[in-house]
């Protein structure tokens, strides 16, 4: 019993962020005979809680057998690049200094344990957005990451 209720923990854990991602595009990297090639997709995502702010993230996803199955783990390889599209319209918890170091976008990269992530920074000084992608596992992460500021600037 107390293994379905880890399970259910993890799986909501897993499922809790609702932001999805919008695939661009994808180029492969490496042909697979038996099941679908590595590739690198690009996917672009609006902040939830920033109008008119879109990010576009690249990352590596496995082929192969386990990956056309869903039980390979993608590399932790990943790039950002977030863009102001409009009028920039912060919510009032990033106003209030009460949204600092949330997780706006997350991206299973494993079967169970391993995930990217998205999380944005308000600069105030700079007044600046800063988004930083990266990818854990419940064990060990990785340091490989990648930043995107957006000034947030007057709309013509």
């Amino acid at each position: 019993m107390k293994y379905k209720t880890l399970i259910a923990a993890t799986l909501l854990l897993l499922t809790g962020h609702a932001v999805q991602a919008e695939e661009i595009g994808s180029v492969d990297t490496v042909f697979k005979v038996f099941g679908p090639d590595h590739k690198i997709v690009v996917e672009a995502f609006d902040d939830p809680d920033v109008k008119n702010v879109t990010c576009y993230i690249s990352r590596a996803k496995t082929g192969g057998i386990k990956g056309g199955l869903g039980l390979a783990e993608d590399t932790s390889d990943a790039a950002i690049s977030c863009q102001q599209v409009g009028p920039v319209e912060l919510s009032d918890k990033i106003k209030n200094g009460k949204s600092h170091g949330e997780v706006v976008f997350q991206k299973r990269t494993s079967l169970v344990f391993k995930k990217l992530q998205v999380v944005r920074f308000y600069d105030a000084k700079r007044n600046t957005l800063a988004y930083l992608a990266y990818s854990d596992k419940v064990v060990e992460g990785s340091p490989k990451n990648a930043l995107s500021a957006v000034p947030i600037m007057p709309w013509r």
